[in-house]
Formats: C-alpha cells, structure tokens, sequence
C-alpha cells in the first residue's frame, strides 16, 4: 500500500460522501490497514510483526492525507499549507525560508530551535504563521 492508494480510497469516500468525507476518516484507515496487511503478507520475506509495519505507515501517511484533505480549502483562502517535516530540512526556497524564519523560538543563549510541528498554514506575502 501506497499514499497513492490512501488518497484514492479518500476520494471514494469523498464521491460518497461530498464534503462530510472527512468524518469518514476512521473508516478509511480500517480500510486501508486490511489492504496494507494483504501488502505485507504478500512479500517474500515479511517482518513477523504487521502492526509495527501499519504503525511506521499511518504514521508517515496520516499526516500526508490530513494535509491533502484541507489544502485546497486553505489555498482557497489565500493561504498556503506546508508540513513540518519539510522545514525541518535546510531549504533554499526563499518562502519556505521565511515561513521556517517565522516559526523559530529564540532561546536567548542556547539558540533558536524550530517547535515540533506537523503541519503549518500560512499567509504567503508577508509568511505570517495563522494560529
């Protein structure tokens, strides 16, 4: 099982469901946990533990599908949407350095640290971190 594969079963839910398919999203990860151990039980030399695999998967991909979900609304707003994880990584992208500028917590002496977080809107003329 793929990301991919997690957003199709999403978008399913969305031409079910229309815009209610967000409160769907329990359902979906039942789902996609049974194709995910069919996956896994498929490869030649599977781990003995299928949970940790889940766990390693929803934990990468809940994040990812979260984001995907709200983005288009945010944009529509003016906003942009970025993931954490992105930032953490050194970027040259000017906006992106701005917005990761802005996240920044000074600790006087012991230095600046970026906050623990997942995802981040934000607006993208001035890259004003919304609450």
């Amino acid at each position: 099982m793929k990301f991919e594969d997690l957003v199709e079963l999403y978008e399913k839910k969305k031409k079910k469901y229309g815009k209610e398919a967000y409160k769907y999203i329990s359902q979906i990860l039942k789902e996609a946990k049974e194709i995910h151990k069919r996956d896994w039980e498929k490869r030649p030399t599977p781990n003995k533990d299928h949970e940790q695999s889940w766990r390693a998967f929803k934990g990468k991909n809940f994040e990812k599908l979260i984001t995907y979900i709200i983005k288009k609304e945010i944009e529509e707003l003016g906003l942009k949407v970025v993931e954490g994880s992105l930032l953490e990584r050194s970027t040259t992208e000017r906006e992106l350095s701005n917005v990761k500028r802005n996240l920044l917590v000074d600790y006087g002496e012991f230095g600046s640290h970026l906050p623990d977080v997942d995802i981040i809107i934000y607006e993208p003329t001035a890259f004003k971190i919304m609450p």
